[in-house]
Protein backbone atom coordinates (compact mmCIF):
# COMPACT_ATOMS: atom_id res chain seq x y z
CA UNK A 1 0.00 0.00 0.00
CA UNK A 2 1.31 3.42 -0.91
CA UNK A 3 0.76 6.35 1.40
CA UNK A 4 1.52 9.89 0.34
CA UNK A 5 3.97 11.01 3.00
CA UNK A 6 6.93 13.35 3.08
CA UNK A 7 8.56 11.67 6.07
CA UNK A 8 9.51 8.14 7.04
CA UNK A 9 7.92 6.45 10.03
CA UNK A 10 10.18 6.64 13.10
CA UNK A 11 12.33 3.58 13.72
CA UNK A 12 11.77 1.75 16.98
CA UNK A 13 14.04 -0.07 19.44
CA UNK A 14 12.93 -2.84 21.79
CA UNK A 15 13.34 -1.94 25.44
CA UNK A 16 12.92 -4.16 28.46
CA UNK A 17 11.80 -2.87 31.83
CA UNK A 18 13.76 -4.49 34.64
CA UNK A 19 11.37 -5.68 37.31
CA UNK A 20 13.98 -7.20 39.62
CA UNK A 21 13.59 -7.64 43.36
CA UNK A 22 9.83 -8.16 43.15
CA UNK A 23 8.21 -11.00 45.07
CA UNK A 24 6.93 -14.01 43.16
CA UNK A 25 5.31 -17.19 44.44
CA UNK A 26 7.02 -20.19 42.88
CA UNK A 27 4.38 -22.72 43.91
CA UNK A 28 1.05 -20.90 43.56
CA UNK A 29 -0.98 -24.09 43.73
CA UNK A 30 0.71 -25.04 47.00
CA UNK A 31 0.27 -21.52 48.39
CA UNK A 32 -3.48 -21.60 47.71
CA UNK A 33 -3.73 -24.99 49.40
CA UNK A 34 -1.76 -23.76 52.42
CA UNK A 35 -3.95 -20.65 52.77
CA UNK A 36 -7.07 -22.80 52.97
CA UNK A 37 -5.60 -25.41 55.32
CA UNK A 38 -4.34 -22.72 57.72
CA UNK A 39 -7.74 -21.06 57.87
CA UNK A 40 -10.73 -21.66 60.14
CA UNK A 41 -12.93 -22.85 57.28
CA UNK A 42 -13.70 -26.25 58.85
CA UNK A 43 -14.87 -24.45 62.00
CA UNK A 44 -17.28 -22.31 60.00
CA UNK A 45 -18.86 -24.88 57.66
CA UNK A 46 -20.56 -28.12 58.77
CA UNK A 47 -19.09 -31.44 57.60
CA UNK A 48 -20.23 -32.24 54.07
CA UNK A 49 -21.38 -28.66 53.59
CA UNK A 50 -21.67 -26.99 50.17
CA UNK A 51 -19.08 -24.27 49.51
CA UNK A 52 -19.46 -21.55 46.87
CA UNK A 53 -16.05 -20.63 45.42
CA UNK A 54 -16.01 -17.37 43.45
CA UNK A 55 -14.22 -17.02 40.12
CA UNK A 56 -14.41 -13.82 38.07
CA UNK A 57 -13.77 -12.85 34.47
CA UNK A 58 -10.38 -11.16 34.83
CA UNK A 59 -7.24 -12.59 33.24
CA UNK A 60 -5.47 -13.80 36.37
CA UNK A 61 -2.50 -15.86 35.25
CA UNK A 62 -3.14 -19.53 35.95
CA UNK A 63 -6.62 -18.97 37.36
CA UNK A 64 -7.68 -22.45 36.19
CA UNK A 65 -4.92 -24.11 38.22
CA UNK A 66 -5.53 -21.79 41.17
CA UNK A 67 -9.25 -22.55 41.20
CA UNK A 68 -8.61 -26.29 40.85
CA UNK A 69 -6.22 -26.20 43.81
CA UNK A 70 -8.88 -24.44 45.88
CA UNK A 71 -11.52 -26.98 44.83
CA UNK A 72 -9.33 -30.01 45.60
CA UNK A 73 -8.28 -28.60 48.96
CA UNK A 74 -11.86 -27.85 49.97
CA UNK A 75 -12.83 -31.38 48.90
CA UNK A 76 -10.00 -32.82 50.99
CA UNK A 77 -11.62 -31.26 54.05
CA UNK A 78 -14.81 -33.24 53.47
CA UNK A 79 -16.70 -30.30 51.96
CA UNK A 80 -18.53 -30.02 48.63
CA UNK A 81 -17.33 -27.04 46.57
CA UNK A 82 -18.97 -25.54 43.51
CA UNK A 83 -17.81 -22.52 41.52
CA UNK A 84 -19.95 -19.41 41.18
CA UNK A 85 -19.39 -17.02 38.27
CA UNK A 86 -18.86 -13.79 40.20
CA UNK A 87 -18.60 -11.12 37.52
CA UNK A 88 -21.55 -8.74 37.83
CA UNK A 89 -22.80 -7.85 34.35
CA UNK A 90 -19.93 -9.29 32.31
CA UNK A 91 -20.63 -11.80 29.58
CA UNK A 92 -23.59 -9.75 28.40
CA UNK A 93 -25.21 -10.11 31.81
CA UNK A 94 -26.51 -13.59 30.95
CA UNK A 95 -25.73 -17.05 32.28
CA UNK A 96 -24.47 -18.44 28.96
CA UNK A 97 -22.10 -15.50 28.49
CA UNK A 98 -20.62 -15.81 31.97
CA UNK A 99 -20.16 -19.55 31.65
CA UNK A 100 -18.42 -18.98 28.30
CA UNK A 101 -16.06 -16.42 29.86
CA UNK A 102 -15.06 -18.93 32.53
CA UNK A 103 -14.46 -21.59 29.88
CA UNK A 104 -12.14 -19.24 28.01
CA UNK A 105 -10.09 -18.99 31.21
CA UNK A 106 -9.90 -22.79 31.36
CA UNK A 107 -12.42 -22.89 34.20
CA UNK A 108 -14.86 -25.70 33.35
CA UNK A 109 -16.57 -28.43 35.33
CA UNK A 110 -14.24 -30.95 33.71
CA UNK A 111 -11.06 -29.03 34.52
CA UNK A 112 -12.08 -28.32 38.12
CA UNK A 113 -13.85 -31.52 39.04
CA UNK A 114 -16.84 -29.72 40.53
CA UNK A 115 -20.09 -28.07 39.39
CA UNK A 116 -20.22 -24.49 38.08
CA UNK A 117 -23.21 -22.20 38.42
CA UNK A 118 -23.54 -19.02 36.39
CA UNK A 119 -27.22 -18.33 36.93
CA UNK A 120 -28.29 -14.71 37.30
CA UNK A 121 -30.92 -15.30 40.02
CA UNK A 122 -30.46 -13.16 43.14
CA UNK A 123 -31.99 -12.68 46.55
CA UNK A 124 -32.63 -9.26 48.07
CA UNK A 125 -30.81 -8.66 51.35
CA UNK A 126 -32.17 -5.29 52.40
CA UNK A 127 -31.35 -1.84 51.07
CA UNK A 128 -28.36 0.50 51.16
CA UNK A 129 -28.33 4.00 52.61
CA UNK A 130 -29.85 5.38 49.40
CA UNK A 131 -32.78 3.00 49.57
CA UNK A 132 -31.55 0.84 46.68
CA UNK A 133 -31.95 -2.95 47.00
CA UNK A 134 -28.94 -5.12 47.77
CA UNK A 135 -28.90 -8.09 45.41
CA UNK A 136 -26.86 -11.23 46.05
CA UNK A 137 -26.31 -14.42 44.06
CA UNK A 138 -28.95 -16.94 45.14
CA UNK A 139 -26.74 -20.02 44.78
CA UNK A 140 -23.99 -18.47 46.90
CA UNK A 141 -26.50 -17.31 49.50
CA UNK A 142 -27.95 -20.81 49.86
CA UNK A 143 -24.51 -22.45 50.23
CA UNK A 144 -23.19 -23.44 53.64
CA UNK A 145 -20.12 -21.29 53.10
CA UNK A 146 -18.55 -18.88 50.61
CA UNK A 147 -14.87 -18.65 49.69
CA UNK A 148 -13.98 -15.37 47.98
CA UNK A 149 -11.11 -15.93 45.53
CA UNK A 150 -9.92 -12.83 43.70
CA UNK A 151 -7.04 -10.56 42.81
CA UNK A 152 -6.57 -7.30 44.72
CA UNK A 153 -5.46 -4.38 42.56
CA UNK A 154 -6.25 -0.71 41.91
CA UNK A 155 -9.64 -0.10 40.30
CA UNK A 156 -9.82 1.32 36.81
CA UNK A 157 -12.38 4.02 37.66
CA UNK A 158 -11.84 5.37 41.16
CA UNK A 159 -9.47 5.57 44.13
CA UNK A 160 -10.52 4.53 47.59
CA UNK A 161 -9.76 2.24 50.53
CA UNK A 162 -11.45 -0.64 48.72
CA UNK A 163 -11.07 -0.93 44.96
CA UNK A 164 -10.81 -4.18 42.96
CA UNK A 165 -10.59 -7.07 45.38
CA UNK A 166 -12.46 -9.41 47.66
CA UNK A 167 -14.99 -6.88 48.91
CA UNK A 168 -15.86 -5.72 45.40
CA UNK A 169 -16.31 -9.34 44.31
CA UNK A 170 -18.68 -9.84 47.25
CA UNK A 171 -20.69 -6.70 46.44
CA UNK A 172 -20.53 -6.41 42.64
CA UNK A 173 -19.42 -9.81 41.38
CA UNK A 174 -21.91 -11.76 43.47
CA UNK A 175 -24.46 -8.99 43.04
CA UNK A 176 -24.80 -10.22 39.45
CA UNK A 177 -26.21 -7.81 36.88
CA UNK A 178 -28.83 -6.27 39.19
CA UNK A 179 -26.46 -5.80 42.10
CA UNK A 180 -23.73 -4.34 39.92
CA UNK A 181 -26.22 -1.86 38.46
CA UNK A 182 -27.34 -0.68 41.91
CA UNK A 183 -23.79 -0.14 43.16
CA UNK A 184 -22.80 1.79 40.01
CA UNK A 185 -26.05 3.76 39.84
CA UNK A 186 -24.70 6.73 41.79
CA UNK A 187 -21.41 6.93 39.91
CA UNK A 188 -18.06 7.54 41.56
CA UNK A 189 -19.34 8.69 44.93
CA UNK A 190 -21.61 5.66 45.06
CA UNK A 191 -18.79 3.24 44.27
CA UNK A 192 -16.52 4.68 46.93
CA UNK A 193 -19.15 4.62 49.64
CA UNK A 194 -21.29 1.63 48.68
CA UNK A 195 -18.58 -1.00 48.25
CA UNK A 196 -17.44 -0.79 51.91
CA UNK A 197 -20.96 -0.14 53.23
CA UNK A 198 -22.68 -2.94 51.33
CA UNK A 199 -19.65 -5.19 51.81
CA UNK A 200 -19.81 -4.84 55.57
CA UNK A 201 -23.55 -5.59 55.44
CA UNK A 202 -23.04 -8.70 53.29
CA UNK A 203 -20.32 -10.00 55.60
CA UNK A 204 -22.98 -10.05 58.31
CA UNK A 205 -25.85 -11.38 56.18
CA UNK A 206 -24.07 -14.12 54.20
CA UNK A 207 -21.90 -17.11 55.03
CA UNK A 208 -18.49 -15.88 53.93
CA UNK A 209 -16.05 -18.39 55.39
CA UNK A 210 -12.73 -17.29 53.88
CA UNK A 211 -11.10 -14.84 51.51
CA UNK A 212 -8.15 -15.80 49.31
CA UNK A 213 -6.42 -12.67 48.06
CA UNK A 214 -4.03 -12.80 45.11
CA UNK A 215 -1.47 -10.04 44.59
CA UNK A 216 0.42 -9.72 41.30
CA UNK A 217 3.81 -8.27 40.51
CA UNK A 218 4.71 -6.12 37.50
CA UNK A 219 5.07 -9.24 35.34
CA UNK A 220 1.48 -10.15 36.23
CA UNK A 221 2.69 -13.21 38.11
CA UNK A 222 1.42 -14.06 41.57
CA UNK A 223 3.45 -12.18 44.16
CA UNK A 224 1.50 -13.25 47.25
CA UNK A 225 -1.37 -15.52 48.24
CA UNK A 226 -3.07 -14.35 51.42
CA UNK A 227 -5.81 -16.13 53.33
CA UNK A 228 -8.10 -13.70 55.14
CA UNK A 229 -10.71 -14.62 57.73
CA UNK A 230 -14.02 -12.82 57.12
CA UNK A 231 -13.84 -10.78 60.33
CA UNK A 232 -10.42 -9.47 59.24
CA UNK A 233 -11.32 -8.57 55.67
CA UNK A 234 -12.34 -4.95 56.21
CA UNK A 235 -9.07 -4.24 58.01
CA UNK A 236 -6.73 -6.30 55.82
CA UNK A 237 -7.77 -5.39 52.29
CA UNK A 238 -6.74 -1.68 52.27
CA UNK A 239 -3.16 -2.61 53.21
CA UNK A 240 -3.04 -5.29 50.52
CA UNK A 241 -4.37 -2.77 47.99
CA UNK A 242 -1.53 -0.37 48.83
CA UNK A 243 0.95 -3.21 48.39
CA UNK A 244 -0.58 -4.14 45.03
CA UNK A 245 -0.37 -0.52 43.88
CA UNK A 246 3.38 -0.48 44.51
CA UNK A 247 3.90 -3.76 42.64
CA UNK A 248 1.99 -3.06 39.44
CA UNK A 249 3.70 -2.35 36.12
CA UNK A 250 3.60 1.12 34.57
CA UNK A 251 4.88 2.95 31.54
CA UNK A 252 8.35 4.36 32.28
CA UNK A 253 7.82 7.77 30.63
CA UNK A 254 5.92 10.77 31.98
CA UNK A 255 5.22 12.32 28.58
CA UNK A 256 4.43 10.42 25.37
CA UNK A 257 3.41 11.95 22.04
CA UNK A 258 2.11 8.74 20.47
CA UNK A 259 1.17 5.56 22.30
CA UNK A 260 0.22 2.59 20.14
CA UNK A 261 -1.55 -0.28 21.94
CA UNK A 262 -1.70 -3.58 20.08
CA UNK A 263 -4.84 -4.94 21.69
CA UNK A 264 -7.70 -3.81 23.88
CA UNK A 265 -9.70 -6.30 25.91
CA UNK A 266 -11.31 -7.16 29.21
CA UNK A 267 -8.78 -9.97 29.62
CA UNK A 268 -6.21 -7.20 30.12
CA UNK A 269 -8.29 -4.76 32.19
CA UNK A 270 -11.89 -4.31 33.22
CA UNK A 271 -11.76 -1.12 31.19
CA UNK A 272 -10.06 -2.72 28.20
CA UNK A 273 -7.20 -0.24 28.57
CA UNK A 274 -5.98 0.17 32.15
CA UNK A 275 -6.32 3.84 33.20
CA UNK A 276 -3.59 3.36 35.82
CA UNK A 277 -1.21 2.64 32.93
CA UNK A 278 -2.31 5.19 30.33
CA UNK A 279 -3.24 7.98 32.73
CA UNK A 280 -6.64 8.53 31.12
CA UNK A 281 -9.83 8.06 33.13
CA UNK A 282 -12.54 9.41 30.82
CA UNK A 283 -15.08 9.27 33.60
CA UNK A 284 -17.69 11.99 33.77
CA UNK A 285 -16.72 14.80 36.22
CA UNK A 286 -13.41 13.08 37.05
CA UNK A 287 -9.98 14.44 36.00
CA UNK A 288 -7.35 12.27 34.34
CA UNK A 289 -4.32 11.06 36.28
CA UNK A 290 -1.23 13.25 36.42
CA UNK A 291 0.98 10.76 34.55
CA UNK A 292 1.67 9.71 31.95
CA UNK A 293 0.57 12.57 29.68
CA UNK A 294 -0.26 11.11 26.27
CA UNK A 295 -1.07 13.37 23.34
CA UNK A 296 -2.27 10.72 20.89
CA UNK A 297 -3.35 7.18 21.81
CA UNK A 298 -4.34 4.56 19.25
CA UNK A 299 -5.45 0.91 19.45
CA UNK A 300 -5.02 -1.63 16.66
CA UNK A 301 -7.18 -4.64 17.60
CA UNK A 302 -9.67 -6.24 19.98
CA UNK A 303 -8.42 -9.35 21.73
CA UNK A 304 -10.34 -12.53 20.84
CA UNK A 305 -10.80 -13.14 24.58
CA UNK A 306 -12.92 -10.00 24.99
CA UNK A 307 -15.63 -11.51 22.73
CA UNK A 308 -16.39 -8.26 20.94
CA UNK A 309 -16.67 -6.16 24.12
CA UNK A 310 -14.71 -3.03 23.23
CA UNK A 311 -15.41 -1.18 26.46
CA UNK A 312 -12.51 1.23 26.90
CA UNK A 313 -12.23 2.16 23.23
CA UNK A 314 -13.37 5.64 24.28
CA UNK A 315 -10.00 6.07 25.99
CA UNK A 316 -8.32 6.06 22.57
CA UNK A 317 -8.12 8.85 19.99
CA UNK A 318 -7.81 6.65 16.91
CA UNK A 319 -8.36 3.03 15.93
CA UNK A 320 -8.63 0.75 12.91
CA UNK A 321 -11.69 -0.09 10.85
CA UNK A 322 -11.16 -3.80 11.57
CA UNK A 323 -11.41 -3.18 15.30
CA UNK A 324 -14.69 -1.31 14.83
CA UNK A 325 -16.05 -4.15 12.68
CA UNK A 326 -15.12 -6.64 15.44
CA UNK A 327 -17.23 -4.86 18.09
CA UNK A 328 -20.24 -6.73 19.43
CA UNK A 329 -22.47 -3.90 20.68
CA UNK A 330 -24.52 -6.04 23.06
CA UNK A 331 -21.95 -6.87 25.79
CA UNK A 332 -20.41 -3.40 25.51
CA UNK A 333 -23.82 -1.78 25.87
CA UNK A 334 -24.75 -3.93 28.88
CA UNK A 335 -21.37 -3.32 30.55
CA UNK A 336 -21.49 0.45 29.94
CA UNK A 337 -25.09 0.99 31.02
CA UNK A 338 -24.50 -1.11 34.15
CA UNK A 339 -21.35 0.80 35.10
CA UNK A 340 -22.89 4.20 34.30
CA UNK A 341 -19.59 5.31 32.70
CA UNK A 342 -20.63 6.00 29.11
CA UNK A 343 -17.68 8.01 27.78
CA UNK A 344 -15.45 4.94 27.70
CA UNK A 345 -17.67 3.30 25.10
CA UNK A 346 -17.47 6.10 22.52
CA UNK A 347 -15.87 4.83 19.32
CA UNK A 348 -13.10 7.15 18.05
CA UNK A 349 -12.06 7.92 14.48
CA UNK A 350 -11.17 4.74 12.61
CA UNK A 351 -8.82 4.35 9.65
CA UNK A 352 -8.41 1.54 7.09
CA UNK A 353 -4.95 0.24 8.05
CA UNK A 354 -2.30 0.46 10.74
CA UNK A 355 -0.21 2.58 8.39
CA UNK A 356 -3.05 5.06 7.93
CA UNK A 357 -3.67 5.20 11.66
CA UNK A 358 0.00 5.67 12.52
CA UNK A 359 0.31 8.46 9.97
CA UNK A 360 -2.70 10.21 11.51
CA UNK A 361 -1.16 9.87 14.98
CA UNK A 362 2.13 11.38 13.89
CA UNK A 363 0.46 14.17 11.92
CA UNK A 364 -1.67 15.22 14.90
CA UNK A 365 0.62 14.69 17.91
CA UNK A 366 1.68 18.34 18.02
CA UNK A 367 5.25 17.84 16.80
CA UNK A 368 6.77 19.73 13.88
CA UNK A 369 8.24 16.53 12.41
CA UNK A 370 7.68 12.81 12.81
CA UNK A 371 11.29 12.36 13.93
CA UNK A 372 10.56 14.45 17.05
CA UNK A 373 7.69 12.25 18.17
CA UNK A 374 8.15 10.48 21.50
CA UNK A 375 6.51 7.23 20.43
CA UNK A 376 5.87 4.06 22.45
CA UNK A 377 4.37 0.76 21.27
CA UNK A 378 3.05 -1.82 23.78
CA UNK A 379 1.14 -5.08 23.16
CA UNK A 380 -1.59 -4.24 25.71
CA UNK A 381 -1.82 -2.43 29.05
CA UNK A 382 -1.17 -5.56 31.09
CA UNK A 383 2.11 -6.88 29.66
CA UNK A 384 4.56 -4.01 30.03
CA UNK A 385 7.91 -5.69 30.47
CA UNK A 386 8.77 -5.30 26.77
CA UNK A 387 8.00 -2.21 24.72
CA UNK A 388 9.27 -0.44 21.59
CA UNK A 389 10.28 3.23 21.59
CA UNK A 390 11.38 5.84 19.07
CA UNK A 391 14.75 7.63 19.04
CA UNK A 392 13.15 10.77 20.46
CA UNK A 393 13.07 8.93 23.81
CA UNK A 394 16.78 8.04 23.72
CA UNK A 395 17.74 10.53 26.43
CA UNK A 396 15.04 9.20 28.76
CA UNK A 397 16.23 5.67 28.04
CA UNK A 398 19.83 6.53 28.92
CA UNK A 399 18.81 8.20 32.17
CA UNK A 400 16.70 5.31 33.46
CA UNK A 401 18.72 2.39 34.87
CA UNK A 402 15.63 0.16 34.94
CA UNK A 403 15.43 0.21 31.12
CA UNK A 404 17.60 -1.98 28.91
CA UNK A 405 17.81 -1.39 25.17
CA UNK A 406 17.79 -4.78 23.45
CA UNK A 407 17.87 -3.87 19.72
CA UNK A 408 18.97 -1.09 17.42
CA UNK A 409 16.34 1.30 16.08
CA UNK A 410 14.64 -0.77 13.39
CA UNK A 411 11.93 -0.14 10.78
CA UNK A 412 8.38 -0.85 11.89
CA UNK A 413 7.51 -4.34 10.52
CA UNK A 414 4.52 -3.70 8.26
CA UNK A 415 2.89 -6.58 6.45
CA UNK A 416 1.68 -6.36 2.85
CA UNK A 417 -1.86 -5.46 3.96
CA UNK A 418 -0.64 -2.46 5.94
CA UNK A 419 -0.86 -4.18 9.32
CA UNK A 420 1.93 -4.07 11.87
CA UNK A 421 3.30 -7.54 12.63
CA UNK A 422 2.55 -7.61 16.35
CA UNK A 423 3.62 -11.20 16.87
CA UNK A 424 7.06 -10.32 15.55
CA UNK A 425 7.34 -7.34 17.88
CA UNK A 426 5.92 -9.11 20.94
CA UNK A 427 6.56 -12.86 20.61
CA UNK A 428 6.12 -13.45 24.35
CA UNK A 429 2.91 -11.44 24.72
CA UNK A 430 -0.61 -12.84 24.65
CA UNK A 431 -0.67 -12.12 20.92
CA UNK A 432 2.52 -14.11 20.35
CA UNK A 433 1.46 -17.04 22.54
CA UNK A 434 -1.66 -17.57 20.46
CA UNK A 435 0.59 -19.06 17.77
CA UNK A 436 1.29 -22.07 19.99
Amino acid sequence: MNIDQKESFPRLARVRQVFDHQPEVQDVVGAVRAAILKSKIVERIPAGGRVALTVGSRGIQGIDKIARSAVETIQSLGLKPFVVAAMGSHGGGISEGQRALLAELGVTEESLGCPITAEMDTVSLGTNRFGLPIHFDQAAFEADGIVLLNRIKPHTSFTGEFESGLLKMLVVGLGKRQGAAQVHKLGLSGLKSLIPEVGAHLLQETRVALGIALLENARERIARVVGIEPEQLLQAEPDLLNEARLLMGRLPFDQIDVLIVGELGKNYSGTGLDPSVIGRQRVETMPDLTRPRITRLAVLDLSPETCGNALGIGLADLTTERLVKAIDPTPMRVNSLTSNFLTRARVPLSLPTDQDMLKACLDTCWRSSWAEARMVFIPNTLELENLWISAALADDLAADKTLIQETEFLPIPFQVDGRIDQRRLFPHSTQGRRLH
